[in-house]
């Protein structure tokens, strides 16, 4: 139960990076959440919205694990480890706050999954 709560959690996240990428990223909004300066988000927007996309893909296997119930199990473990992999690389390449944005929730949820919580 616990498990699967904070596996839906990290899904919306990451349903709501993907509308940031997406859609918001060149707005002020984006800007913001991002730390861009307009002349960048106008000259990325296309490499967000692919990025965008792939947080769409992890979000879209967390969701597809939820759905399988008990028989998503390896599901949901194998996209869990895949944020908190790309958590690890973006806190490294970009900057810590996506340590506590992706990775500590991905592994959390992992972690509860992993002990039927």
């Amino acid at each position: 139960m616990i498990g699967n709560i904070l596996t839906a959690l990290v899904a919306l996240i990451h349903c709501y990076i993907v509308y940031l990428e997406m859609v918001l990223w060149d707005t002020p909004r984006g800007h913001k959440a991002f730390k861009l300066t307009p002349e960048f988000a106008s000259a990325s927007k296309v490499l967000a919205a692919n990025q965008g996309l792939y947080n769409g893909f992890l979000a879209a296997g967390l969701i597809w694990g939820l759905y399988l119930g008990a028989g998503g199990f390896a599901i949901k473990m194998f996209f869990l480890l895949c944020v908190a992999v790309a958590g690890l690389y973006g806190a490294v390449t970009v900057g810590r706050k996506i340590l506590f944005i992706q990775t500590v929730p991905a592994v959390l949820a992992i972690v509860a999954v992993w002990l039927g919580w």
